[in-house]
């Protein structure tokens, strides 16, 4: 951690230039009615497909001794309020959720939350700062029909409340339809520190009896949309999203980051400085995760609100390492005057490379839809700066993301064993070493197939093995042939996707025989493609017809620009024979659409986690509308005996020798038992950066393994990653551990000195005008 302290130290005595204020903001879709009128931030928010009832509505009935107040600063200007226990309010709604807004304060004391007659929720509406229009109780699971709403004043307060006032500013119902599926429950607050395992979470799948089928199972809800993953422990998840109404708050207003709790299904709220809309990220050589790029000031388009962001455009988010069950010390830290990258990008990937730093891969200058040659940022930089190819900090132009206009946002990018990376844009793909600024363009993927946004496919490096010396092979999975020179009114949600899958091995002679291309049974764009630790792809999500984004496209559904989702997963065996590697045998299906802003990555636990999905503007609760639940798909193996790792070291040197224990189950002795080394990646917009399963050179007697770290950084970059014992495809739970020395990527101070005088911070960031409300 020295030298990266000593980077961050660096950035505090570097004085930064003044901001660049430009009139024009970026975004992504349609400006909503009345949204061009900067105003103080309110969560009051009524999003497509609910209705909105102010305190005054005759629809709500008081009973006992209520004052009704007037105010500019309430919704529709008025409020009603009790401080007497016992005083209530009842709401009968005919949907499938409800929302109660209302203000928090110092004098303010706790209400009991009714449903249909049964006691919910104890709501305690004390606040040390006053906040207006408060999202103060939530559900969306609700059965579609008639519900009643109560919401008494029980008298009761915190030691630190002056006194027991509840108040009823408005109250939104979800509509639904009589085939809605039920919503997510309002996302656990993350205020334990539960020890519980696996097994104890998810009792119900290892009371399942044995079989061959995978099973598939919703429980939990994120709290802020699941646009962005990744795992950073035995038991939390990061989940990133874009400024937009979420229903977890944080600060008195939505948060947009959140900590999940893997095991109790609880969730933290994390504070964000900026707008992390379709940013990227990926882990460093010491565990830090940075979180890059995203888009401009959320004030013109999304609300008639100004959720207090600043700018992401060039923003580098850091995320230190947090391992413990209790993240309550866990943060998100930004400073853009000194820490933030050379350029703008929107759409940008981000991978570690061989020395454990970070490669940020192209975007767009700004936001927008399909890319063009006024937004494109067609280069790479570095985080730590590099002085590298002569550019001392600033970023590097690569041609291949100039000539791979327009469809070549997000591109997929693989670190190489030898060093090199791997990178997919439009229908091109080349190998490009870093050190010397050399592409070595490849075959076209076959049939005019395209891979990224928004013609968005997946990607996947198929598992490295010593015993082929580390061949590395990729494979690509969906997209589309739609013409990325097409206008929008050109292109429809109908339009089918790809189901094209195209493989190709990274050796002289694997190129020279060039891509080759399989079928998937189900066409797909917007795809992910998760790792197992069998050394199997699960592709999951995803939609049959259309392409990515919202907003742009003829025949939307709402505002999607895809439609016909794709709802059962499909199983990739690479080690298969050709035309026999596709199979759905015993998959389940699933109810809930996950189209654009969809992810799925693999957890520690075995099972995949899936979630996101909202092809719309802001939060909805249309057709496609925004989606907070989660769902857990298990294979088989969840349901049988497994390995049991114990004293597994922290650290795994390269090229060095480690020892831990092993249980076998009596099933599992003498057959075949691997060693693998798993990054489950950083996900987002079906790019799952940093995915890597690596075979280890092991051998297991009398109960303890004994296993040789990866040669060298190229096998694997240097950072955590997930070690697992797999005995006859059966894997053992995964326990996180340090591949290298653990130390910080090198950091150039010369190269963040020239970064810092050449750029300025937030040179897209509109001025804003806020104005605080303390008052009662």
């Amino acid at each position: 951690m020295v030298a990266l302290r000593s980077y961050f130290w660096l950035f505090t005595l570097v004085v930064s230039c003044s901001a660049l204020v430009l009139a024009e903001s970026a975004w992504n879709g349609h400006t909503t009615p009345g949204s061009v009128t900067p105003s103080s931030f309110n969560p009051y928010y009524v999003a497509p497909g609910t209705k909105g009832y102010d305190s005054g509505s005759k629809l709500l009935h008081y009973s006992g001794k209520w004052k009704e107040k007037y105010s500019s600063r309430y919704t529709h200007k008025s409020v009603h309020a009790t401080s007497r226990a016992k005083s209530y309010m009842t709401f009968t709604f005919t949907g499938t959720g409800v929302e109660w807004f209302g203000n928090m304060g110092q004098r303010h004391g706790i209400a009991d939350v009714y449903i249909d007659g049964k006691l919910i929720q104890r709501v305690d509406t004390w606040s040390a700062k006053n906040l207006r229009q408060q999202r103060l109780y939530w559900t969306f699971d609700l059965a579609h029909g008639k519900h009643t709403l109560k919401i008494v004043n029980s008298g009761d307060r915190r030691d630190e409340s002056k006194g027991t006032t509840v108040d009823i500013d408005a109250l939104v119902v979800t509509m639904g339809s009589t085939t809605s599926v039920a919503a997510a429950p309002p996302p656990q607050q993350d205020n334990t520190t539960s020890g519980e395992d696996y097994a104890a979470a998810f009792e119900n799948f290892a009371s399942s009896p044995v079989t061959s089928q995978w099973t598939l199972s919703q429980k939990g809800a994120t709290g802020v949309h699941a646009m962005q993953l990744a795992v950073i422990s035995q038991s939390h998840a990061l989940v990133i999203d874009k400024v937009e109404h979420n229903p977890l708050s944080i600060d008195g207003h939505p948060a947009w980051a959140a900590l999940y709790n893997l095991r109790t299904h609880s969730v933290k709220p994390l504070r964000m400085q900026s707008n992390s809309f379709c940013a990227g990220g990926t882990f460093l050589s010491n565990g830090t995760l940075i979180n890059v790029g995203g888009n401009p000031v959320v004030q013109d388009h999304t609300s008639a609100a100004d959720f207090g962001d600043v700018d992401g455009l060039q923003a580098i988010r850091i995320f230190e390492p947090c391992d413990s069950d209790n993240v309550d010390d866990c943060e998100i830290v930004e400073n853009h005057s000194r820490l933030r990258m050379a350029s703008p990008r929107w759409y940008n990937t981000v991978v570690r490379i061989s020395d454990g730093s970070a490669m940020i891969i192209g975007g767009s200058k700004k936001g927008g839809w399909i890319n063009n040659s006024t937004t494109n940022n067609p280069t790479v930089e570095y985080f730590p700066p590099k002085d590298i190819n002569g550019v001392n900090g600033l970023p590097i132009t690569l041609p291949f993301l100039v000539e791979t206009l327009n469809s070549n946002l997000f591109p997929i990018a693989f670190s190489l064993p030898d060093g090199r990376m791997f990178m997919a844009a439009n229908n091109d793909a080349m190998i490009y070493d870093w050190k010397n600024n050399v592409e070595h363009r490849l075959p076209q993927i076959p049939n005019g197939v395209r891979v990224t946004y928004p013609m968005t496919g997946t990607g996947v490096l198929l598992p490295l093995s010593p015993a082929n010396n580390y061949a590395s092979e990729i494979l690509l999975c969906g997209g589309s042939t739609v013409d990325d020179k097409k206008p929008g009114y050109e292109i429809s949600s109908q339009d089918p996707a790809s189901s094209q899958c195209s493989r190709m091995v990274l050796t002289d002679a694997g190129i020279q025989a060039g891509w080759q291309v399989e079928q998937m049974p189900q066409a797909r764009t917007m795809p992910d493609a998760v790792l197992l630790p069998t050394g199997k792809v699960l592709i999951v999500n995803g939609a049959g017809t259309g392409i990515s984004g919202y907003g742009n496209v003829i025949n939307q559904v709402g505002s999607s620009n895809a439609d016909n989702p794709v709802f059962t997963p499909v199983l990739y065996d690479p080690s298969a024979p050709n035309g026999q590697r596709f199979s759905s045998a015993g998959m389940p299906t699933s109810d809930i659409p996950r189209l654009y802003h969809s992810v799925a990555t693999l957890t520690p636990s075995g099972m995949v986690m899936i979630a996101g999905s909202n092809p719309n503007l802001d939060r909805s609760e249309e057709k496609y509308g925004t989606e907070y639940r989660v769902e857990w798909l298990s294979p088989p193996y969840m349901n049988v005996e497994r390995p049991h790792l114990g004293d597994v070291p922290r650290k795994l040197g390269f090229g060095r020798t480690v020892k831990f224990d092993v249980d076998l189950p009596l099933s599992l002795q003498g057959g075949d038992v691997k060693v693998v080394l798993m990054d489950f990646g950083y996900v987002t917009h079906a790019v799952h950066a940093d995915s890597r399963l690596v075979y280890l050179e092991s051998s297991v007697s009398d109960g303890k393994v004994m296993v040789t770290g990866p040669p060298d950084g190229g096998i694997y970059p240097p950072g955590p990653g997930w070690i697992m014992v797999v005995a006859n495809d059966i894997p053992s739970e995964a326990v996180k551990i340090m591949v290298g020395d653990g130390k910080s990527p090198e950091v150039n101070e010369g190269a963040i000195r020239n970064l810092l005088t050449h750029t300025s911070a937030d040179q897209y960031d509109d001025e804003k005008h806020h104005e605080d409300d303390d008052s009662e």
